[in-house]
């Protein structure tokens, strides 16, 4: 059966490729509503931002696999977005969509940081084959995998494993432990995990996401390993390697 398990893994990996969460930077209503629109229809998330500030404060709280930007819009423009987002050290793929079409408003945008750049008006079927391009591009030059001491977590196949032991989680465990490790180190507020896990347009109670951290923690902290999983009471949670506590030797501590 161990051939049939590969199988099955490979196949999840190269739907995973294709399925995208994707922030909309874009202050004309209506096309920020056309594009979330036709993108959740082809199965993607997408979350929308209606100027430049907005779209660089969602973009430094929650992990994407691409960002579509517009250039023209009010507090902050696409531009300033990109140099802004760089500067930051968001390493999030960029795709700017804009009317503006001449060469050097395309070499400033990809100089700024654009990963890639379409001008309106465009085809959505070459929108959708660049935002697979853009995120192909990001996993190869990068170390898909996310660590945390012995667990490792593939966001390519969506494979957990801890030692040598592989993790069956369902889909929103792994979503919540995905989030955790791309900020491995750092407290994840709990509404930034809610928001991130079940979307900003449903109503999810903190009690929710307790359960479910609960069932999370109980197979990836599983009895005899170290834990990895810390509860910031107040706050929400975080993912880390607990320091071993060593006690100095009696003539050392003299």
């Amino acid at each position: 059966m161990e051939w049939l398990d590969k199988a099955l893994w490979h196949e999840i990996a190269a739907a995973s490729i294709n399925v995208m969460n994707l922030l909309i930077v874009e202050d004309e209503v209506r096309m920020a509503e056309l594009l979330r629109k036709g993108l959740m229809e082809e199965g993607h998330t997408a979350t929308c931002a209606m100027d430049g500030a907005e779209g660089l404060e969602i973009a430094k709280s929650y992990e994407f696999d691409v960002i579509i930007l517009d250039i023209m819009m009010p507090k902050m423009s696409g531009y300033e977005l990109a140099k802004r987002l760089r500067q930051e050290k968001v390493g999030t793929p960029v795709l700017m969509l804009t009317a503006k079409d001449s060469v050097p408003d395309i070499v400033r945008g990809l100089d700024l940081g654009a990963d890639d750049y379409m001008t309106k008006p465009f085809s959505f079927d070459e929108l959708l084959a660049r935002l697979r391009a853009v995120k192909r591009r990001a996993l190869i030059s990068q170390d898909a995998h996310l660590r945390v001491a012995d667990l490792v977590l593939n966001p390519e196949s969506r494979e957990v494993v801890r030692g040598e032991t592989r993790i069956s989680l369902t889909k929103t465990e792994y979503n919540l432990l995905e989030r955790l490790m791309y900020r491995a180190g750092k407290i994840v507020p709990r509404r930034v995990l809610i928001e991130a896990v079940w979307g900003f347009d449903r109503v999810v109670e903190d009690n929710t996401l307790d359960a479910f951290m609960r069932l999370l923690r109980n197979k990836i902290d599983s009895p005899g390993r170290p834990k990895l999983i810390h509860t910031v009471r107040g706050v929400g949670y975080m993912i880390r390697q607990e320091l071993e506590r060593t006690t100095a030797p009696a003539q050392e501590r003299r």
